[in-house]
């Protein structure tokens, strides 16, 4: 069984949790969720394996051309959901989470997507390479969970403020928690994958740590915009309405700073 064989059958059982999930969110039967999460993780499973498969094939890191990097970031995004429902039961987010992840998935298998492994220039044959992107991918796919959150938290506390809430466990106060969560955790990773073990890199491969690249440059909006996220919710006591703004807007950049930058704007990140 190869790469691609393993790749596709991730693909369907994404598909699979993605109807559960659905079918629960109309029903509400917990049954429902508890089968779309089987079939995530079980797909995060076999999407490992071909991860796993892709890098003894290819000789390198699963993420160095656009198709293994999306197939890397769906995997990311399933990954830090699986935590975070294992941890929070936000099986109310799994729908949204698997729309991401089969775009994400479906934009790999597009026939637009080069597939085919080959060598890396001299400057990506760098174990830097494994830490600067796997770290900073996973820091983005918390970022994902917490835009989702956010938003769920913004339809919830409407509701709320009406008075029309229903009895649920995932209460307004309850997403903004976990928002504020996972953007704490995907802020570290994101600082130490996209910044500075980039910068490190870049010094080891160009001879300087910064270049204003336009994937470094709209790498560190993001991070400012994340940084904004924390230091007013910490320093500052926000929450609520403007914590979930500024969360939203962050992952918008990180989606900008990860598509726009690769086929908008020239530079030494941009994908081939």
């Amino acid at each position: 069984m190869n790469e691609s064989t393993l790749f596709l059958i991730a693909f369907i059982l994404y598909i699979i949790a993605a109807f559960f999930y659905f079918a629960f969110l109309f029903s509400k039967k917990d049954t429902l969720a508890k089968s779309g999460y089987t079939f995530a993780f079980t797909g995060l499973i076999v999407h490992s394996a071909a991860l796993i498969l892709r890098t003894i094939e290819s000789g390198h890191a699963p993420f160095t051309n656009m198709y293994e990097s999306l197939s890397f970031f769906a995997w990311s995004a399933i990954f830090a959901y699986v935590l975070i429902e294992g941890k929070f039961k936000i099986k109310k987010a799994g729908p949204y989470l698997m729309l991401i992840v089969i775009g994400l998935m479906a934009l790999a298998s597009s026939p637009l997507m080069p597939k085919e492994a080959t060598p890396l220039v001299p400057a990506l044959q760098s174990y830097w390479l494994w830490l600067h992107v796997s770290v900073t991918l996973l820091g983005e796919a918390f970022f994902a969970v917490g835009f989702i959150t956010s938003i769920m938290y913004l339809v919830a506390d409407s509701k709320e403020k009406k008075g029309q809430a229903g009895k649920s466990s995932l209460t307004a106060e309850k997403l903004d928690s976990i928002s504020y969560r996972t953007i704490a955790i995907g802020f570290p990773l994101f600082t130490l994958g996209g910044l500075v073990f980039g910068m490190v890199w870049a010094y080891k491969a160009w001879g300087g740590y910064w270049s204003w690249d336009p994937k470094e440059t709209w790498s560190l909006i993001t991070w400012f915009v994340f940084a904004l996220y924390l230091h007013t919710r910490i320093v500052m006591g926000w929450k609520g309405r403007r914590s979930a703004f500024i969360a939203i807007i962050g992952f918008l950049a990180a989606l900008f700073t990860y598509f726009g930058v690769n086929y908008l704007l020239a530079g030494l990140h941009s994908y081939a």
